[in-house]
């Protein structure tokens, strides 16, 4: 049985690094990297209605074969734009522009574009909640969804604040947050203990059925509810560090494309981990020619069918 859709939601942008744009946001780095995975992927943004930017989203979007019918279209307002700010080490700080075309999502084509795909899990991410609109729109598509509902939790400025992760949280059935988000959350919600207590309390507060935790060089652990250690597995070493933007995104991509193919989850998270050390090695989120991402995609489908 071939796998359900996935419905990707949030923003499409372009990245301008010091020695040029490269297309990316996180929800498109991950609905990117799910079509050139193979599994069947429905993105849902909202790009300029004409201008260089938008160009360089839509045909980023054909390279890696994904489709754009869920891609609408803003009269008025720019596709948007972050200045990223490097730093020694491949690390990196975003300034994101403001009243871009992905805070302006219009509900009802979102909404017909998933009803149409009838996907099996939903991807949902904070930063696209920034804005009064697009947050709307996120949130009751989230709400009327009845399969699984995925929120890849990024506290960038706009959204780095106690309520608008809580209510993200309370959308979420499975939730993957970063070691330095799990800090802030737990500061905020008053989550004590060691990481497992912290996991646990987060976990009933929320209502959560399963968290990830990436944790950077010191690799990821997989949680079940009650804080239960699932599984875990050490940090990837890149020999050639070029930049870390969308590292996690790629992470989040084989996590999902392997839960769509019914995979064995702990060796998804191994392989979303290599993966992960990949990515560091290109400029940008994603490897400029598709076809170097083929022998990970032949990995994915070669892992083991889940118990």
């Amino acid at each position: 049985m071939p796998p359900s859709p996935i419905a990707v939601l949030g923003e499409a942008l372009v990245d301008e690094f010091h020695d040029g744009p490269v297309a990316g946001g996180a929800p498109f780095n991950v609905a990117r990297m799910l079509a050139t995975l193979g599994l069947p992927t429905m993105f849902i943004s909202r790009i300029a209605a004409d201008d260089a930017n938008g160009r360089l989203v839509l045909g980023s979007a054909r390279r890696y074969g994904l489709a754009d019918h869920g891609l609408q279209r803003d009269p008025l307002r720019a596709t948007g734009r972050v200045s990223v700010h490097e730093a020694a080490g491949g690390g990196h700080r975003f300034q994101i522009h403001a009243d871009a075309a992905w805070d302006h999502l219009a509900l009802e084509p979102a909404r017909a574009a998933i009803d149409a795909a009838q996907p099996g899990l939903l991807y949902l991410g904070s930063l696209a909640q920034r804005h009064a609109v697009s947050r709307a729109t996120i949130r009751a598509l989230a709400k009327r969804f009845s399969g699984l509902r995925f929120l890849d939790l990024n506290l960038r400025p706009g959204v780095d604040n106690a309520l608008c992760a809580a209510e993200s949280l309370m959308l979420a059935d499975w939730v993957k947050v970063n070691d330095e988000e799990l800090a802030r959350l737990t500061d905020w919600f008053e989550a004590d203990g060691d990481e497992a207590a912290q996991v646990a309390s987060l976990m009933d507060r929320f209502a959560l059925q399963r968290l990830v935790l990436t944790r950077g060089a010191q690799g990821w652990r997989f949680y079940g509810p009650g804080g239960a250690a699932l599984a875990e597995g050490a940090g990837e070493a890149q020999p050639r560090l070029v930049d870390t933007v969308g590292a996690g995104d790629a992470f989040t991509a084989v996590l999902l494309a392997g839960h769509g193919l019914g995979r064995d989850l702990p060796a998804t998270l191994a392989l979303a981990n290599r993966v992960a050390a990949f990515i560091c090695g290109q400029r940008g989120p994603l490897p400029t020619d598709a076809h170097a991402l083929a022998p990970w995609r032949d990995a994915l489908h070669a892992l083991p069918p889940g118990r």
